[in-house]
């Protein structure tokens, strides 16, 4: 709600150009709804936010860290059974994200598939997910990689019978 008045944008103006409805976004704003990761991502693009900067702490010195303790990375993730562990703080002047991604059994990005501007990669860790790209799925398990232009359709799902990582790069930053 903050972010959304700091733009001047009324509740039914967000809605006309998030595609996301008034009424859903008002039992977001009142905390009686979470959203999908998508349905964050349409909500803050018009407001000109990204999802690691609207769940970032906002402390950034004048000499930005080298190194983050494990403790201070920020989970951006929006959907229950996900956790996705970034780096703190703005983005505006990375060039890449680095992401520690975590499922757990039957996470799910949700039934939309999203898209944004970039390229994605990583590598599986632990347990079994399943990548949907532009309507073809496939599992990966641990040792496999993946690569591909954000701009196609995907998703995210853990398929196993116990959680699973992945750690994973995307460019530029989005969440």
């Amino acid at each position: 709600r903050a972010l959304r008045t700091a733009t001047g944008l009324s509740l039914r103006g967000l809605a006309d150009v998030s595609l996301v409805t008034a009424s859903a976004l008002s039992q977001i704003e009142n905390g009686k709804n979470s959203p999908s990761v998508s349905t964050l991502k349409k909500i803050l693009t018009p407001l000109g936010a990204t999802l690691g900067e609207f769940f970032a702490q906002g402390e950034e010195s004048s000499e930005p860290s080298v190194v983050y303790p494990a403790h201070s990375l920020v989970n951006v993730a929006t959907g229950s059974n996900l956790t996705y562990l970034t780096l703190p703080g703005v983005l505006s002047g990375r060039t890449v994200q680095i992401m520690d991604e975590r499922y757990e059994v039957g996470a799910d990005t949700g039934p939309e598939l999203y898209s944004h501007a970039g390229e994605e990669c990583g590598v599986c860790v632990e347990g079994r997910i399943e990548l949907t790209v532009n309507g073809r799925s496939e599992v990966l398990e641990p040792g496999d990689a993946f690569y591909f232009s954000s701009t196609l359709p995907h998703r995210w799902r853990n398929v196993g019978k116990r959680p699973a990582r992945m750690i994973a790069a995307n460019t530029p930053p989005t969440f």
